[in-house]
């Protein structure tokens, strides 16, 4: 039988270590002690009792914790479908915007400044697209992730995009019909570029750091950038069985860690340069822990975003990319 690993005991064996040898912020411990107090005594409990033959059953409290692997699958559950009523009966697209690994020095000074810049060029350059290639405002479910396989800084963005939208004339219109991408995806990626970065030096520049990673937007204008564009998805059932891959993911899940030892936590990674496969990677328990603090939002940053408005009847709802009609979720 193979023996269950949690994060929460390499929290318990390595958090101490951490503490004394990084600098982490509030924000930080607060999420490392409520992932070792989940269900736990020290979180309380409650009684449960069957309707059917009144048996009661009593289980610890939650943390509640959104970084916490134990807690999201229920929230993912009921996301998934409240989504379902919301979905528009259309084909949907997968766009996913990521940033290169050289601004990540951007990313960890300020998370939520830089998490904000990213949502807002992906907001724009959406927008943009749908109007100069099918005159119609478009919408979007955007979910932000940061982290690569191996718990390295990887902030991106995955954007689902339903092939429907309003004209300027303020008629419903279906577009992609004929197209197995919705947009060319190097202009994607040059103009998500350019908004990102000319968002970013501005920013800069009213806090009074114009000079500030000068080095790396300097080397980020004159790289590539890229932006991953996946061919038309099915019905929006599939559309939101795809989603929930991705809703309430944590940088790693339980299920993934394989080995905990008194030194080291081995988990199961995919290795994108050998066909995806999924690897072992051995790592300090240490490194590990830190790493996964690294993707810890900061606090009432919400990384699902999504907008409503009615649209013609029967036809469902849609998610409007216009800053004035933005939910956060």
């Amino acid at each position: 039988m193979r023996i269950k690993y949690e994060l929460a005991e390499a929290v318990r064996k390595f958090g101490r270590q951490l503490v004394q040898k990084e600098e982490l912020s509030p924000r930080q411990v607060k999420v490392l002690h409520n992932i070792v107090q989940c269900r736990t005594a020290s979180m309380g409990g409650h009684e449960e009792q069957c309707d059917c033959c009144n048996k009661l059953r009593y289980s610890y409290n939650s943390c509640n914790d959104r970084h916490c692997p134990k807690c999201q699958s229920s929230k993912q559950a009921i996301w998934v479908d409240e989504l379902m009523q919301a979905t528009l009966p259309v084909k949907h697209y997968h766009i996913i915007f990521t940033v290169p690994h050289f601004l990540n020095d951007v990313c960890l000074w300020n998370a939520s400044l830089y998490y904000k810049l990213l949502f807002n060029a992906v907001w724009r350059t959406l927008h943009s697209f749908g109007y100069t290639h099918y005159g119609v405002e478009t919408g979007a479910v955007a979910l932000l992730h940061s982290w690569g396989q191996n718990l390295s800084l990887h902030p991106h963005i995955h954007c689902i995009v339903p092939a429907a939208g309003y004209s300027i004339k303020g008629e419903w219109k279906h577009i992609g019909k004929q197209k197995k991408y919705l947009y060319p995806v190097h202009e994607l990626s040059k103009t998500f570029r350019g908004k990102f970065l000319d968002s970013l030096k501005r920013k800069l520049r009213k806090i009074e750091l114009p000079d500030a990673f000068e080095s790396q937007i300097e080397k980020a204008y004159n790289t590539p950038w890229v932006v991953f564009s996946e061919a038309s998805l099915a019905g929006a059932e599939h559309v939101i069985r795809y989603l929930g891959q991705y809703t309430h993911r944590v940088a790693i899940s339980n299920q993934n860690i394989t080995n905990i030892d008194n030194t080291h936590v081995t988990f199961i990674a995919k290795d994108y340069r050998n066909k995806a496969m999924k690897k072992p990677v051995r790592m300090e328990g240490v490194e590990f822990l830190r790493r996964f603090c690294q993707h810890i939002m900061p606090k009432r940053f919400f990384r699902i975003r999504r907008g409503y408005t009615t649209i013609p009847p029967n036809e469902g709802s849609i998610c409007f990319l216009s800053p004035k009609r933005v939910r956060l979720s």
